[in-house]
């Protein structure tokens, strides 16, 4: 019985890292997607000027920000999860250092498409 309560700390610890996979993995998916999107806008930008892209334009924009929030409150995820696990004594579940570079960098390229 004595493994039991170790057993249930290995078991959440992993559950936990595993959680924190998916939601990493949840975040390069949207954040490729946000890329492919932009690309779509700057191509409509510079090769259809009617009224109906303009309109199709500024839906790409409302998209964009939304993904900026879903993006946002995927990284808060992440880093509850990995506060847990530091909070617990575990080793960092993921690298923060290379989700903020990315969460960064899609920031920048967000700036820049609104000016």
């Amino acid at each position: 019985m004595a493994d039991g309560p170790i057993d249930g700390q290995q078991s959440s610890e992993t559950s936990t890292r595993n959680g924190i996979m998916a939601l990493e993995q949840a975040y390069t998916g949207v954040q490729n997607s946000l890329k492919d999107v932009e690309s779509t806008r700057f191509n409509l930008a510079s090769n259809y000027m009617g009224s109906d892209g303009g309109r199709y334009g500024q839906l790409l924009r409302q998209w964009e920000d939304q993904v900026e929030v879903i993006l946002k409150n995927l990284q808060d995820m992440i880093d509850k999860l990995n506060q847990s696990l530091a909070e617990h004594g575990k080793v960092q579940g993921s690298s923060n250092d290379s989700i903020d570079s990315a969460y960064s960098n899609s920031q920048a390229a967000f700036d820049a498409l609104t000016g």
